[in-house]
């Protein structure tokens, strides 16, 4: 381990490896290098200390270097153990001067040490992927608060633990909801999660989809991602909700939907994208066949209870890497991928950077909203202003050649009256 005040990293001389493979990210991420570009020149975040809890990967760290480029001061946790790329923190470490406290592998004690590393640097803005670090300084680093202009947060998950605080009156500064930018979740829940999840699982099975049953359960905007990527691989796909208008969606987009209860004792291969608690569990692992593989592409490690799936098996053992053998007592198995952790980030690299070049450039504006906004708002969640959403629509447009057309006069006229009919 390569440890220092400012950071506690794999291995300070993988920054070589991962420097080129930012460098290759980055080539597909035009929206953030042309904020970034303005960011040097305007510096609207400078005297701006950041908390970043986010997956340390090639992406995240052109993330970092904009907002470094903007005039702030960074500190950069991994929100997950097993999703930081160890090359890319070593990177960020020796290129660009910036605080890393992250570890492929680490243990859940190291994850949260590594958190309360980044909240030293005591933030004016926290930027979060599951609401962890804002979790942290709101119970373990109160004294922290009081410095906060906002913070920002990047998923599903982590926006409805705010909404709870918010709701509770316990939320203590403003957050601006980066997942619910339509150039966010559109893109990056739809399209990124389809093609890493199934990247993820590839490479962690090497099993064929074409032909097998591939249970998605949830059919929000990840869930309809990953059931069209598995359908274009050849899977039959089931998919389970408890959103019936979700549900509806899904039969009419052809696929079949089935209760889990019905769909355990089908499924080849299961993946849970809900955010909720235990959606495969004990009654669905007495139904499984022998050699089903289970995995989780949502942000926590709660949507199977492995708990029980560990208590129903005679033995334990991995057969290859971020594969485990749950042998249960009735001889059958069970394969349960990444500990249960997200697969795509865990046995893949996560989202490509085409489309994280939108998620992260809503990051980056959206700091640069709170820094310029702080006093106008309250300790609520806010969406994205809907002038940056479409400005980066407009510059991912511009960014890969496609043009659209602007209203006419005339039509901006019939839009805004009503005395014009048929």
């Amino acid at each position: 381990m390569a440890r220092g005040k400012t950071f506690d990293i794999r291995d300070r001389r993988l920054a070589r490896a991962g420097r080129g493979r930012i460098e290759w990210a980055k080539r597909e991420m035009p929206v953030l290098r042309s904020i970034g570009e303005r960011f040097a020149k305007e510096k609207p975040l400078k005297g701006t200390r950041i908390a970043a809890c986010l997956h340390v990967t090639t992406e995240t760290a052109a993330l970092m270097q904009v907002l470094a480029a903007g005039g702030a001061k960074v500190a950069l946790c991994g929100s997950n153990p097993l999703s930081t790329q160890d090359d890319a923190a070593a990177a960020l470490v020796a290129d660009d001067g910036i605080s890393v406290y992250a570890v492929k592998g680490e243990n859940r004690r190291t994850y949260y040490g590594h958190i309360l590393q980044a909240l030293s640097l005591k933030p004016h803005v926290t930027m979060d992927d599951g609401a962890d670090l804002v979790s942290v300084i709101h119970t373990k680093r109160k004294e922290y608060l009081k410095s906060v202009a906002g913070g920002t947060e990047e998923t599903t998950t982590g926006v409805i633990r705010l909404r709870a605080m918010a709701k509770g009156g316990v939320l203590r500064y403003p957050i601006v909801a980066v997942n619910e930018a339509k150039t966010k979740h559109f893109f990056d829940n739809r399209y990124g999660t389809g093609q890493s999840t199934i990247d993820g699982i590839l490479r962690a099975t090497n099993r064929l989809l074409a032909g097998s049953c591939f249970v998605v359960a949830g059919y929000g905007w990840c869930g309809r991602g990953l059931a069209m990527r598995a359908r274009g691989m050849g899977a039959r796909v089931l998919v389970t909700e408890v959103d019936p208008l979700a549900a509806l969606e899904a039969v009419m987009d052809g696929f079949e939907v089935s209760s889990m209860s019905d769909a355990a004792p089908r499924g080849d291969f299961f993946c849970t994208l809900t955010g909720n608690i235990h959606v495969l569990r004990e009654e669905h692992f007495r139904k499984m066949k022998d050699g089903a593989i289970l995995c989780n592409s949502g942000h926590f490690n709660v949507e199977i209870a492995i708990p029980s799936l560990a208590g129903m098996a005679r033995s334990i053992r991995t057969v290859r890497p971020f594969v485990e053998e749950y042998r249960m007592r009735d001889g059958r198995v069970i394969y349960l991928l990444a500990e249960g952790r997200l697969i795509n980030l865990s046995s893949a690299e996560g989202h490509p950077s085409n489309v994280m070049d939108m998620s992260f450039a809503n990051q980056a504006l959206g700091v640069e909203f709170l820094v310029r906004n702080r006093e106008k708002m309250e300790n609520v969640v806010y969406p994205v202003p809907e002038e940056i959403d479409r400005e980066i629509a407009r510059l991912k447009l511009a960014a890969i050649g496609a043009r659209i057309d602007r209203l006419t006069p005339e039509q901006k006229k019939y839009l805004a009256s009503w005395e014009m009919g048929t």
